[in-house]
């Protein structure tokens, strides 16, 4: 892979879904720093039909065939953090990590966090087929945003002055809140946590990866079929 920095925001790919959590956190700080890109819509694997044809150059760099996909020029990259932090030194554009060694510090850790502690029950919520297990994840997703709340209530933001990677890294959550909620999310989300989507809600990336009704719909629909096939294989 190349190591040149700093290549102009021209020439960016993104191949991946909308409903793919992990990529909407590179779609939302693609289209917060203002780098133009196409997107090639490929769907994660939960979600191609058996006929569906991958790439070849998909198969080539995503190791585990997954979304996201990044290509910078003639380079590729794929998991979506390592994606966020490489399109940080690649393209020339707004930053969302900060330049002083300890902001991001700051930034980086509170990513791991949320990744580990708010991504892994918000996946069980809807992944979840038994009552008790969806309402265990449901307590901890409801844990997890507290505290991402509570590190807004200096600054509105969860790292720092100022929008950052961590913003990225949780904006799947904001955007499939309404979908969570209709999945079995029963927790009560604190003011701090509300208060952050509608500030997020205004930032320039969040067009680019809001749902529609119909999005939210489709989300919640695969998911209840998922739930009724697997309940019918074990009853």
């Amino acid at each position: 892979m190349s190591t040149s920095l700093g290549q102009a925001a021209s020439d960016v790919a993104l191949y991946g879904h909308w409903i793919c959590p992990f990529a909407t956190r590179v779609e939302f700080a693609l289209h917060q720093r203002g780098i133009d890109h196409e997107l090639i819509d490929l769907p994660p694997s939960a979600v191609r039909g058996p006929d569906f044809v991958l790439p070849d150059e998909f198969v080539e760099h995503s190791p585990k065939l997954e979304i996201p996909l990044v290509r910078v020029g003639g380079d590729y990259l794929a998991d979506s953090i390592p994606v966020l932090e490489w399109l940080e030194n690649r393209v020339v554009a707004p930053a969302l990590l900060p330049s002083d060694d300890a902001d991001r510090r700051l930034v980086r850790d509170r990513m791991a966090w949320i990744n580990r502690h708010a991504f892994r029950p918000m996946i069980g919520v809807y992944y979840g087929t038994d009552p008790d297990v969806i309402s265990q994840a449901s307590e901890a997703l409801a844990d997890a945003l507290a505290e991402m709340g509570r590190w807004t209530t200096e600054t509105g933001w969860l790292a720092g002055a100022e929008p950052s990677l961590a913003e990225a890294v949780a904006m799947p959550i904001h955007v499939r809140m309404a979908g969570l909620q209709r999945l079995g999310f029963t927790g009560q989300l604190t003011a701090e946590w509300r208060a952050h989507g509608d500030r997020c809600r205004t930032l320039a990336g969040w067009p680019g990866v809001e749902w529609s009704d119909e999005q939210t719909d489709e989300f919640v629909g695969r998911f209840e079929a998922f739930r009724r096939k697997r309940q019918s294989q074990h009853p």
